[in-house]
């Protein structure tokens, strides 16, 4: 799948903003804070209905404006898709998908297929577990609709259980309604994100071992706050032994939501014990793991976003990236274009970006 044609409209420091995106690859260049990054983060929002920079919408419109549009044709192989988003400084957005009024994010996912690779991913290995259940659940749910249905329902009686044990009323009955429940949801869960683990480790294998000239070797392991054996009972074992604790602090303690994955290199944890490099590697083989993971499920490579990164690789994992895209449309971001003359062919399309503004 590729991008054809992006609009936008009073979107950050674009008033409004026609482009005509080549198939192949397409570089957007100019200096820090001309609007260069605000470009993909619109496709992003294309993708998701949400930012990878920022949780309030409103940030996203022109200050001037009272709401943002973003336009985009997506070329696949069967049908093309038309996906038109207004935002709205209230909060709300509106979705259309081929002129049909999207009611839920959740069927958005999936029209169109993106991956990112930008300097706050480094964040993902270095940080808090969050940010990587995140990333699980983000790749997950454009791929799966079911996946997100079962997270959007796991969530929603999370929250319950957890007004519930901060209540007055508690009730030990109603209690175990919401932990019956909350297992279903969490069996579906966590069966879908060890199966992607183990395509991560499948694909990421033969990837890092490229990058790295066969001189590391990597392994994202799945770490569970419940016994994997027997998962339904032990999970059911653990939320009533815990009753006490989360009664004591009012949230549930064990779940999915707990839940974290790990990334080894050498058999050495490279959140701990990574060098920086490592740590980008990690997330490269990742990010191009998850392309292929795409592929395989759609039968198209997802459009890739390269956020400034280029700069920040070194030549090995620079020539991986560049030598690979042939066949995917990338979106590249950088202040000059010396290093990439050598991988981009006469079908590339440059663009010149100024405050906001793109010069050809």
């Amino acid at each position: 799948m590729y991008i054809k044609n992006i609009n936008l409209i009073s979107y950050r420091n674009y008033e409004i903003l026609q482009l005509k995106l080549e198939k192949s690859v397409n570089v957007f260049i100019g200096d820090n804070a001309q609007g260069k990054t605000n470009i993909l983060e619109a496709i992003y929002y294309g993708a998701f209905a949400k930012s990878h920079r920022t949780s309030k919408d409103r940030e996203l419109i022109n200050w001037t404006k009272d709401k943002a549009y973003i336009s985009l044709l997506v070329g696949k192989n069967r049908l093309d898709k038309k996906i038109d988003i207004n935002i709205l400084r209230d909060g709300k957005k509106a979705i259309k998908v081929n002129n049909i009024k999207i009611n839920k994010i959740g069927e958005l996912f999936g029209t169109f297929n993106v991956v990112m690779f930008s300097p706050e991913d480094l964040k993902v290995v270095k940080e808090a577990p969050s940010l990587r259940r995140r990333l699980l659940d983000m790749e997950l749910s454009q791929l799966n609709s079911k996946y997100y249905f079962n997270l959007v329902q796991y969530n929603k009686i999370l929250d319950e259980r957890n007004v519930l044990l901060k209540s007055k009323n508690f009730n030990i009955d109603v209690l175990d309604v919401y932990d019956i429940q909350l297992i279903e949801y969490a069996d579906y869960i966590i069966s879908k994100r060890l199966e992607y683990i183990n395509k991560i480790n499948f694909y990421g294998s033969d990837i890092h071992n490229e990058i790295t000239s066969g001189k590391e070797k990597i392994k994202f392991k799945y770490s569970c706050t419940i016994n994997l054996d027997d998962y339904k009972n032990n999970y059911y074992k653990k939320l009533k032994d815990n009753i006490l604790r989360d009664r004591d602090k009012g949230i549930t303690s064990v779940g999915p939501h707990r839940d974290d994955f790990n990334v080894f290199i050498n058999d050495i944890d490279t959140k701990i014990f990574g060098s920086q490099g490592q740590q980008r590697t990690s997330i490269l083989t990742m990010k191009f793991s998850s392309m292929k993971i795409i592929k395989e499920t759609t039968g198209e490579y997802p459009v890739l976003l390269l956020d400034d990164v280029l700069s920040e690789l070194d030549n090995n994992r620079k020539r991986y990236i560049l030598s690979s895209i042939h066949d995917i449309q990338t979106i590249i971001t950088c202040t000059g274009i010396d290093d990439l003359r050598y991988y981009l062919d006469d079908k590339a399309k440059i663009f010149n970006v100024l405050n906001g503004q793109i010069l050809n």
